[in-house]
């Protein structure tokens, strides 16, 4: 379409059309339908916009939604803080300096988690504790935090190694791309 790389669904994004033609993000990749993959990237989705990629992808005319850069932005950013309240549901993601340090001495940490901005010293004295193969995020603003766990405040944060932790580190992975800023291991 704009690039022709190929990829998985981890690293592409499907778009279906909607039988009054409209083109609408398809995150899940369920949506019936042939469907049109782009690179998970803003900048390679702005480009497929304006050059009127999807009309030829669907091979019909459609209407691309003002906007979608930023509607596919904010659901992969939705679609992350739900994976992370799932964790923090099902046992296996903490928050608070104290039982994040906790959890990073017993080496559980799949997912180090930092809210924007968080001061640069308490970022610093955990990341040291970091063991190999953990993920650290600062990728979620403040206020995303505070939903996924339910409470105000929440500055770290830590996903627990497992199903979970593997499938948000997916999740952070397509957001951060997308977005283009960095997620360290």
């Amino acid at each position: 379409m704009v690039t022709r790389n190929e990829g998985t669904e981890d690293t592409l994004i499907r778009f279906a059309r909607a039988p009054d033609g409209l083109v609408v993000p398809d995150l899940g990749a369920k949506l019936p339908g042939r469907g049109v993959w782009v690179t998970c990237s803003a900048k390679t989705l702005g480009e497929a916009v304006k050059k009127q990629a999807f009309a030829r992808g669907f091979d019909d005319a459609c209407t691309v939604p003002e906007g979608l850069v930023q509607q596919v932005s904010g659901l992969l950013r939705k679609q992350a803080v739900s994976h992370l309240a799932l964790a923090r549901k099902a046992g296996a993601a903490v928050q608070g300096f104290t039982k994040v340090e906790e959890a990073l001495r017993k080496s559980q940490v799949k997912i180090l988690l930092h809210a924007a901005g968080s001061g640069a010293d308490g970022v610093s004295k955990l990341d040291r504790l970091k063991g190999p193969g953990t993920v650290i995020s600062n990728s979620f603003l403040p206020d995303e935090m505070d939903l996924a766990f339910g409470r105000p405040n929440v500055i770290h944060a830590a996903v627990i190694a497992g199903g979970l932790a593997e499938r948000l580190v997916v999740q952070l992975h397509r957001m951060t791309i997308f977005e283009d800023v960095g997620v360290g291991a």
